[in-house]
C-alpha cells in the first residue's frame, strides 16, 4: 500500500475490490486485522507498518473468517464443529433400544471408547504413513467406514442408525430431525450459508476452502455472539452458484441486522451489486496497485474512469435496470 488513508464504514456490508495482486489482502488481512487484534488484546501476527487505527472502540470483537481448513483428519466434520453432534447423540440415547441396553450419549460418540470401532478408533479409516509423501487413508476393514461397533449400529431412531444419520446431507437431516428444534436450529445455519448438500459426517479434510470458510461463518452464527463484532471474509462466494450466493447475502443481512459489521474481499459482481459500500484498490497489480482508486456505493464506483472494476460493475447495474450500454 502506497501511503494511503482508508476509511472503512461499520454497520454495513463493505467490500474491498480490485484486480488480483492490487493489495486487498495486504490492506485487510495483513494490516487491519492484526492491528485491531492488538488493540483488542487478541493474539495475532504482527501487522504490517501502519501509522494508526482509529474507531476500534466501536467494536467489541474482530473475527477473520478465512479459507484455512477446520481440521486435517477425518475425525473432524461439520456436526462436531457446530456442536450439533451432542444433541444428535442425546436423541439416540433417549430411544427405548438404547435405554434397554443401558447406552448413554457417549456410546454414540466416535471420539471415546465405548461404542466406537476398536480397529480404527472411530475414524472409519486407517491412516497409512507414506513417509516422504502425504498420508493415505483407507476404509477400515472391520467397520467398513461406519465408525461404530455392530451393537451400537443396532440402535435406530426413525429407522436409521447413527452411521446412516451421519451419511445424510444437511437438508435431509433437517427434515429427518423434525420436532427436534435444538438440532434443526443449528442445521439451519448450514442451510443459510449454502451448505445444505454437505453430509453430516463428511471429513473436514475433504471440504474445499470456500466450504470451510462458510462452515466457520455458520459456527459463529450458531454461537450467537453478543456485542458489535467485525467479521472479515476473504472471497466467501468462491465456487458458489448464483442461488447459493443469494443465501449467503441473506446470511450477511442477518448479521448486520443485529449490529455486526462486515468487510469482505470479493470479486463477485453479484455481491458488489448488493454491497452498501465499496473500496476499490488498484488500479493495477503489484507495483501498479496499492492505491484507493474509488470508494462509495456501487453506483458511484461504476462511474469511475480509473477503476477496472467499474467497467464490469456498470454492465451489471445497467442490466439490472434494463438499460443497454454500448462501448
Amino acid at each position: 500500500m502506497k501511503n494511503v488513508t482508508v476509511e472503512l464504514p461499520l454497520g454495513m456490508l463493505c467490500l474491498i475490490t480490485g484486480v488480483s495482486g492490487a493489495g486487498k489482502s495486504t490492506l485487510v488481512e495483513d494490516t487491519l486485522y492484526p492491528a485491531l487484534c492488538h488493540r483488542l488484546h487478541k493474539e495475532a501476527p504482527r501487522p504490517l507498518d501502519c501509522d494508526d487505527v482509529f474507531g476500534d472502540g466501536q467494536i467489541d470483537d474482530v473475527i477473520l473468517v478465512d479459507q484455512s481448513p477446520i481440521g486435517r483428519s477425518p475425525r473432524s466434520n461439520p456436526v462436531t464443529y457446530l456442536k450439533v453432534f451432542d444433541e444428535i447423540r442425546n436423541v439416540f440415547a433417549e430411544t427405548v433400544e438404547a435405554r434397554t441396553r443401558n447406552y448413554d450419549a457417549s456410546h454414540f460418540s466416535f471420539n471415546v471408547d465405548g461404542g466406537r470401532c476398536s480397529a480404527c478408533q472411530g475414524v472409519g479409516y486407517i491412516q497409512i504413513d507414506m513417509q516422504f509423501l502425504a498420508d493415505v487413508y483407507m476404509k477400515c476393514s472391520s467397520c467398513h467406514g461406519a465408525r461404530y461397533r455392530d451393537e451400537v449400529l443396532d440402535v435406530k431412531y426413525r429407522g436409521r442408525n447413527i452411521a446412516e444419520v451421519l451419511d445424510l446431507t444437511v437438508r435431509e437431516a433437517f427434515t429427518f430431525f423434525r420436532g427436534r428444534p435444538k438440532v434443526q436450529s443449528r442445521l439451519k445455519r448450514l442451510i443459510d450459508v449454502g451448505l445444505d448438500y454437505v453430509r453430516l459426517g463428511q471429513p473436514a479434510n475433504t471440504l474445499s476452502g470456500g466450504e470451510a470458510q462458510r462452515l466457520k461463518l455458520a459456527g459463529y452464527m450458531s454461537a450467537a455472539k453478543r456485542g458489535r463484532c467485525l467479521f472479515i471474509l476473504d472471497e466467501p462466494t468462491t465456487g458458489l452458484h448464483f442461488s447459493d450466493t443469494v443465501q449467503l447475502l441473506d446470511c450477511f443481512d442477518a448479521l448486520l441486522a443485529v449490529g455486526h459489521s462486515l468487510i469482505v474481499i470479493e470479486h463477485n459482481l453479484q455481491v458488489m451489486k448488493a454491497a452498501d459500500y465499496i473500496i476499490d484498490v488498484g488500479p493495477g497489480a503489484a507495483d501498479q496497485g496499492g492505491q484507493v482508486v474509488a470508494k462509495g456505493p456501487p453506483e458511484m464506483i461504476a462511474q469511475s474512469e480509473e477503476s477496472v472494476t467499474a467497467r464490469f460493475l456498470r454492465r451489471v447495474l445497467a442490466k439490472a435496470e434494463g438499460l443497454k450500454i454500448e462501448y
